[in-house]
This record gives structure tokens, sequence and C-alpha cells, in this order.
């Protein structure tokens, strides 16, 4: 299949074959993902503090919540959006101070952390009135954990069939909506203590 052809299909970008058999090159363009490779371009990193976890940083960083996307703040935990999400409303909820295991939390903190989960739960199906929700921890470096020196609870909705060809053959998502946007629906829908 020629360029052309490719791109009169919609494909461009895909990882297509060519008519010798051999895969062409694929490219998906996501140039918003530059601050997170260069770190001190991503506002929300400004004025970030030594020795405190990433995300000690942008809740202690004394900026907007609309900047830093902070969902929510209790008196030991808080909720932000993930700045890389897997689906549109994809949210983290996390203890104000970084600890690497769930079983380090105290008793009061390891409560709020799961009324936040509840409540962000609560404000994605409100919202987003997806067909499911997913929620859990990825605990040490080994799971997946992206940050594994602060836990955090993932919570994000799911509609039937929305892991498309995309994810499976490029493994790329496309979100509908800009994180401003995810964050203006979310904080207007978060439920009130």
């Amino acid at each position: 299949m020629s360029d052309a052809e490719r791109s009169e299909v919609g494909l461009r970008g895909l990882n297509v074959p060519t008519e010798a058999g051999s895969a062409a090159m694929s490219r998906l363009w996501a140039g918003w993902r530059i601050p997170y490779i260069l770190a001190d371009d991503d506002a929300r990193s400004k004025g970030h503090v030594g020795g405190l976890t990433l995300f000690e940083g942008i809740e202690q960083s004394g900026l907007d919540d609309s900047v830093t996307y902070i969902l929510w703040r209790g008196e030991r935990c808080f909720a932000l959006l993930n700045a890389f999400p897997y689906t549109s409303g994809h949210l983290m909820v996390l203890p104000k101070k970084g600890v690497e295991n769930l079983e380090d939390l105290d008793d009061d903190t390891y409560t709020e952390l799961f009324e936040g989960v509840r409540m962000g739960i609560a404000a994605v199906k409100k919202e987003y009135q997806p067909d499911g929700v997913n929620m859990g921890m990825n605990l040490g470096k080994a799971s997946g954990a992206g940050v594994p020196d602060h836990i955090h609870v993932h919570v994000l909705p799911r509609w039937a069939g929305d892991t498309n060809f995309l994810t499976s053959v490029a493994e790329a998502r496309v979100l509908p909506e800009s994180l401003a946007d995810t964050w203006k629906r979310l904080k207007a829908a978060w439920p009130e203590i």
C-alpha cells in the first residue's frame, strides 16, 4: 500500500505492511509529552523543593489547582489527574506524604485515602457515565509503578470496547479532551463532604 493509499484510508502513522511485506516506519506525534521529557518545562514542577517526591512537590507547589490539576485536598490525602492518562477522567488519589508501602500508612491516612477513592469513583461515574471503573495500585517498580516512592490509587472510567485497534496495533491512545477540560469536569463533579 502506497503512502497515498494509506493516507486515503486514514491509516497514516500505523505500522502497515508495505508491498514488499516489510513493515513501514510509523510515527505517532505526541508533542504534548515534551514537558514530561524535559521536566523543567512542566508548570507543575516550578518551585519544586528538593527532597520531596514528585507528588509531594506538586501538592506543596503553591500553584493553583487548575495548574496542578488537583481535584480535592483532604487533611492527609489529595486527588489529581494523571498527567499521562489511560482514558479521559483518569485520576489518582494519594497521601500527601510519600510512602512506598500501603502498610506504612497510619490508620487515619489509610481511611482518608479510600474515602478519597470513593469520592473519585463517584465523580468519574457522575461526569463520564462509564460502563465500568478500574481502581487499583501498582506497588513497587516491578509491578509497574511509575512513581514507586509515593503510593497512589488509580481511578479511571472504562467503556465496553474502549480498547480499539489503535491501542492494540499501535500501542497508542487517542484522548478526546484536554487535561484542563477533564479537570474542570471532575472538579465540578467532585462530591462535597
